[in-house]
Order: structure tokens, then C-alpha cells, then sequence
């Protein structure tokens, strides 16, 4: 499977009761964040994959995310691969903030897309 095949979807379209699965690394999650989103840094993906399969809901779909759709691509086709209903969020949190959907630092403050 090449990445034109990870199925995407629009960041607005994004059910706002959805699974998010932010892949950014931590200073990018600090900054700025979709509230209620878990959040394992691709890079520590693979050795934290359990924490994803506990709390993901069972045959639920998965929304990953990152800054801008590249990595989310990359571990959307992993998630399928283990079995998992996952989807790209086209665009990543920089088109989440440009349409409008909130982004908090988790401070209660307003969160930046970096």
C-alpha cells in the first residue's frame, strides 16, 4: 500500500466525538492540541502501540493526526495493517486550526499549531 492509498479525511469532517490520534512530537502537542486527543509521538509509536489499543474504541474508527498529514499517513497504514478501522486526517493540525476547530495548549489556554 502506498501512501495515495491511506484512506484521508477532511479535518472538519471529523466527528467532534471522534478518536484522535495525535503522532506530533512533544513540543508540537505542547503548543497547541485537539482536546481530548491521545497522544503518541511517532516515534515512540510502535513501542507504545499497546496504549492505543487500550483505549481506542473497539471496532471504532481511529483519526490520526499530525502537523500535516505526512507522518498520521504513515502510521494510518500501519493501524490498517495491524487490523484497524484508521482514516488520515488530510491536512493534519494545521488544516484542523484553518477550519476552525479548536486548539488548546493544555492550560486552559489557546494552543498554536507549530
Amino acid at each position: 500500500m502506498n501512501f495515495a492509498q491511506v484512506p484521508e479525511v477532511d479535518a472538519a469532517s471529523v466527528p467532534s466525538d471522534g478518536f484522535l490520534l495525535d503522532v506530533r512530537e512533544d513540543d508540537e502537542w505542547a503548543a497547541g492540541h485537539a482536546e481530548g486527543a491521545l497522544h503518541i509521538p511517532m516515534s515512540d509509536f510502535v513501542g507504545r502501540y499497546g496504549e492505543l489499543t487500550e483505549r481506542a474504541p473497539e471496532g471504532g474508527k481511529v483519526y490520526v493526526i499530525c502537523r500535516s498529514g505526512g507522518r498520521s499517513a504513515q502510521v494510518t497504514q500501519y493501524l490498517l495493517q495491524q487490523g484497524l478501522d484508521a482514516v488520515n486526517v488530510a491536512g493534519g493540525m494545521q488544516h484542523w486550526a484553518a477550519s476552525g476547530r479548536p486548539v488548546t495548549d493544555g492550560a486552559n489556554g489557546p494552543g498554536a499549531v507549530i
